[in-house]
């Protein structure tokens, strides 16, 4: 495996940074579907466009994929490449994107005993229309999912005394320093967790968190809002990644989220530490 290259990574953020939303910068949003194509296509992979409808149009996912010994059986890395009106969407979520591509690129020669897909979701924003289509795409189909990742803001992160808050409660038992990167699960998904939690904890200088949520997320709906609880409703096991969004980053879903809030060391370290955990899950 290859090691994460931070000079990439900013790199990929500079081409996807940018107002993409559909109706209002239909433009970008496309440009930016096709930079993670092309990218993913570089990387030797090979792509589908997923095509699914919305207010009376069609939109595509971007697939990029690896067969493995295991045909029926897929491990998803999932990042979403839209954004909110009005917002440069740094953070949430072509973080999240350039994590993606990068690992795709780092983990281009590994060989897989299950096939991986690394999917660009388009529509998040909009309730993860997306997401939702596509895991209902592979129900239909009759297919199992190892595992599915979403990578949702990953790139926030500071030494800030009080920087992170927390819902109700949660502050007893999580730091209030936003320094780290969190895993939450379903309770279908805690062997995902585990899995990724215990690798990813072996990455020097990465604090990582973790939460098991019951109910899907019925009972904290924050944790919903990203391209894996389209999974956790199919009963496929998922788990989000994420810097905690607006429980850290102050520029959420604002004009100030910008490639400059962004800590690049930060986002090479969960990049590696996803990679590692990604190939354990795999030999799981």
């Amino acid at each position: 495996m290859k090691e994460p290259d931070q000079e990439l990574i900013g790199m990929h953020l500079r081409h996807i940074v940018g107002e993409r939303t559909p109706g209002l910068s239909d433009k970008h949003l496309t440009d930016v579907l096709h930079y993670v194509q092309q990218a993913f296509q570089s990387f030797g992979y090979e792509i589908e466009l997923d095509p699914f409808p919305f207010n009376g149009k069609t939109f595509e996912n971007v697939i990029a994929r690896k067969k493995g010994e295991t045909l029926n059986e897929r491990i998803i890395v999932g990042a979403h490449f839209d954004s909110v009106p009005g917002s440069p969407g740094a953070d949430d979520n072509a973080s999240g994107v350039a994590v993606m591509l990068e690992l795709a690129r780092i983990l281009a020669d590994q060989k897989w005993n299950h096939t991986v897909e690394f999917i660009g979701f388009n529509l998040e924003e909009w309730y993860m229309v997306g997401s939702e289509a596509y895991a209902k795409k592979l129900k239909q189909q009759g297919l199992e999912v190892w595992g599915m990742i979403s990578l949702e803001m990953v790139g926030f992160a500071t030494d800030k005394p009080k920087s992170q808050k927390m819902p109700l409660g949660f502050n007893l038992f999580y730091p209030n320093v936003g320094n780290f990167i969190a895993l939450v699960g379903n309770t279908r998904s805690w062997k995902l967790l585990n899995t990724f939690k215990t690798k990813m904890k072996e990455t020097n200088g990465l604090p990582v968190e973790s939460l098991i949520i019951p109910f899907n997320g019925a009972l904290l709906l924050p944790v919903r809002w990203s391209d894996h609880s389209p999974f956790w409703d199919a009963d496929y096991p998922a788990l989000l990644i994420t810097d905690t969004s607006f429980y850290r980053n102050p520029n959420y879903h604002g004009p100030t989220d910008t490639i400059e809030t962004l800590n690049l060391d930060f986002i090479q370290k969960v990049t590696e530490g996803v990679a590692q955990a990604l190939i354990a899950l795999d030999e799981s």
